[in-house]
């Protein structure tokens, strides 16, 4: 269905408030496993004692990121905003007039080794905090981890919702902040119908099951539905069904490479963004180049951040970025957010006056900062942060652009509390 001749301006999303914590006794098989999101006990953390070392000069932190495996294609950059941010802050005199000594590791896009990693660097390298993860397999999986030793987790990608933990600050977009927006933003273009594709793990499961919830009550059809393994290459049978159901618009929540191979295989059948769009909540400025901007120039993403935002604040994290890492390397949401992460521990640890994790947790909440993508605030009741939600074109330049936007940041709902049709989701 063509979007360019519909009109271009949406009533922005309004102001929402909500993300109650919901208790729950969960198993951290349960937690590593599930493929339907979960909420964290409140009294889960245990009161393990902390090797973290605040005696020194120094304070250790960790990043945890796949620097290998099909992941790696989109972790990288997340590290290296992650030592962008420590750079800077060290610059500036460091945290509580400490310098973060930043210790790296490779979750190598497994899962159990980002258990291990996290639990080697809390128990071993007695780190202050971690900053990482990007599926939310690895972020299950972690999740145990923190909680049973006290620790925290920054976890600095979008994801599916329907969890949170005292031990864990998610700074990238829950639901209602980037897939509920595009969802609304495809119904005011007319959008009747939608297929589903998505990598087969826990985000594009939950996802999905969201997305085909809110399809239920807004008169929305679903033509097909369909998930790949993470790291597949074969989109043959997959993007024929895709072409044959006639689809207004597909849902894509594939993540790492496979995109590559779909969007490749999505343009050579014949499928334009023009006949049939196809939204991506995992594909940002990083991804477009190695999936080849010929490919998928004209398609749409929802994000909260994109590189063009036009503000002084991101034109300086953009300047920043490249004078470190390569003036061809583009800045992205998820890195974007990352970045945001160690300055929100930053200020968080200096309104505590502590390192201390229990210090942390109890002054989280209100804490500010003045991100590339606009004022960003920690909620203290879900550890969430407000986040104003974006949908993006991708353009002829690599870039992606907005389109269309909130209007003011949209408050955290990881539970979708504030939505009838999403009763029992969380279940």
């Amino acid at each position: 269905m063509p979007f360019d001749s519909l009109p271009s301006a949406v009533t922005p999303t309004r102001r929402r408030r909500y993300g109650i914590l919901i208790p729950a006794a969960l198993s951290a098989v349960a937690l590593a496993l599930s493929a339907c999101g979960s909420s964290a006990s409140e009294d889960s953390a245990s009161s393990a004692e902390s090797c973290v070392d605040t005696s020194g000069d120094t304070i250790k932190v960790g990043s945890l990121n796949s620097l290998s495996g099909t992941m790696a294609i989109s972790e990288v950059t997340v590290r290296d905003s992650i030592k962008l941010a420590v750079d800077q802050i060290n610059d500036n005199g460091g945290v509580l007039g400490k310098q973060i000594q930043l210790i790296g590791e490779d979750g190598a896009s497994e899962p159990t080794i980002f258990a291990e990693k996290a639990e080697k660097l809390i128990s071993a390298d007695c780190v202050a905090a971690v900053f990482g993860g990007w599926t939310s397999s690895s972020r299950k999986a972690m999740l145990p981890v923190f909680e049973d030793n006290n620790s925290l987790l920054y976890y600095p990608v979008q994801y599916e919702g329907l969890e949170s933990s005292k031990n864990i600050f998610y700074t990238g977009a829950t639901t209602n902040q980037q897939i509920v927006p595009a969802l609304e933003y495809l119904k005011e273009k007319g959008v009747k119908s939608l297929y589903l594709v998505g990598s087969d793990y826990v985000f594009p499961q939950t996802a999905n099951r969201v997305i085909k919830a809110y399809a239920e009550a807004n008169g929305i059809e679903i033509k097909g539905e369909d998930y790949t393994p993470l790291g597949s290459t074969d989109f043959s049978t997959i993007v024929n069904k895709v072409r044959t159901a006639d689809a207004d618009a597909v849902f894509n929540t594939l993540n790492g490479d496979s995109n590559v191979a779909f969007f490749r295989e999505y343009k050579n059948v014949g499928l334009t963004p023009q006949a049939m769009p196809v939204v991506s909540v995992s594909i940002a400025e990083e991804e477009v180049g190695g999936i080849g901007v010929e490919n998928i120039e004209g398609q749409l993403v929802a994000w909260d951040y994109y590189q063009t935002i036009d503000n002084p604040v991101n034109e300086s994290f953009v300047r920043d970025y490249k004078a470190a890492y390569g003036a061809n390397k583009p800045t992205s949401d998820p890195m974007e957010a990352a970045y945001v992460s160690v300055y929100l521990w930053k200020n968080t640890v200096e309104k505590a006056n502590s390192f201390a994790v229990a210090d942390v947790q109890k002054a989280a909440g209100g804490v500010t900062f003045e991100a590339p993508e606009g004022l960003v605030t920690i909620d203290g009741e879900n550890n969430h942060i407000t986040k104003t939600a974006r949908i993006g074109e991708i353009r002829g330049d690599g870039l992606i652009y907005t389109v269309w936007d909130s209007g003011q940041p949209i408050e955290p709902d990881p539970y979708l509390k504030s939505y009838p049709w999403a009763e029992g989701l969380s279940s």
